[in-house]
């Protein structure tokens, strides 16, 4: 499909997407009042709604929803990018146990106290922590032999990823708080409820200016599909390239864990999705992946606080639902090619 009509198509799905999720829920909202007061309050103007309505939209589902889009573009385009990375289609971007980290952090957090003095951002935070802590273990080891190559990467991500696993297994069975279990359960498979204005600020500008070096680095990016050798005699400086991308999708990772929790799935259908719908070019890849992660999570997200409401899922349990049985028939119909795979 030609970009110029795709990136223009998806970008109304994502703006449609917005407005419908947010007239979702126990009480519907018409399209025209979730304009009507996203506008009065960009503009400073009043209008005939009523105050629980503008509560509903403004401080509630429009914050959850754009939050929804923000990691699920910030996902879709760290999967994208590390199965270059490591030159494996089944990548994803926890595959470095970044998750696993941003787990004990959290998990710290909500049975221990720790960070307290952070408030409601204190869970968040500790999971970024965590984050970064499995960042800087999985460097040391993979440059431990003193060369950064794919294999010793995602090795070293899943020894680490296993451990820390543990470890967070090992303080929530010994805790003496007994809704530990059932809280980090619930954060370790994706939440975005009890968003606020406040929770957009990071993700929005990590998302923005990853997603801009990445498509910047959209060449290289497409030569490290090759080979480390043939990227070589193209001219790319194959480690301090694979070094850089390390570090920035980490980051990325990291903070899109830390407000939302781990949700699976998205970093890795949907960029093989994109890839059957604009080839394997990077600097084509990556826009539609973006756009087309948050259109996605959107979605999903609804699904997760519809499905069964009052109860709300985790994200993850849907994603899940979903990105499963999809993987599967991308196999069975031999659509997963391995010239299609990054």
């Amino acid at each position: 499909m030609p970009l110029p009509l795709l990136l223009p198509g998806l970008a109304a799905a994502l703006a449609l997407s917005v407005t419908l999720a947010v007239t979702i829920g126990p009480v519907n909202l018409s399209m025209l009042t979730v304009w009507n007061i996203a506008w009065a309050k960009l503009s400073g103007s009043t209008g005939t709604w009523s105050a629980a309505e503008e509560n509903i939209v403004w401080m509630l589902r429009l914050p959850r929803v754009l939050l929804a889009a923000l990691v699920g573009g910030g996902l879709a385009v760290v999967g994208v990018a590390m199965q270059a990375v490591v030159r494996n289609p089944l990548a994803d971007p926890y595959v470095l146990g970044v998750s696993s980290g941003a787990s004990v952090g959290a998990v710290l957090v909500l049975g221990g106290g720790w960070l307290g003095f952070l408030g409601i951002y204190a869970v968040s935070a500790g999971a970024f922590a965590g984050a970064m802590v499995s960042f800087v273990l999985v460097f040391l080891i993979a440059v431990a032999g003193g060369r950064l190559s794919p294999l010793r990467l995602v090795l070293a991500g899943m020894a680490c990823g296993y451990s820390l696993s543990g470890l967070t297994s090992l303080i929530v069975l010994t805790s003496e708080n007994r809704e530990l279990a059932r809280t980090a359960m619930e954060w370790m498979l994706g939440s975005l409820g009890g968003t606020a204005w406040s929770d957009l600020g990071l993700p929005a500008a990590v998302l923005v200016m990853g997603t801009g070096y990445l498509a910047l680095s959209g060449r290289k990016l497409n030569a490290l599909l090759v080979g480390d050798e043939t990227a070589a005699t193209l001219g790319v400086d194959v480690g301090r390239l694979r070094l850089k991308l390390f570090i920035v999708l980490s980051l990325l990772t990291g903070v899109m864990v830390a407000v939302s929790g781990a949700i699976g799935f998205v970093g890795l259908v949907i960029p093989h999705v994109v890839r059957m719908l604009v080839g394997t070019d990077h600097r084509r890849v990556l826009p539609v992946a973006a756009l087309l992660g948050g259109v996605f999570l959107i979605w999903v997200d609804v699904a997760a606080r519809m499905s069964f409401a009052p109860i709300e899922l985790p994200v993850g349990v849907i994603t899940a639902l979903l990105g499963g049985p999809f993987f599967i028939w991308m196999l069975a119909t031999q659509r997963w090619r391995s010239k299609d795979a990054a």
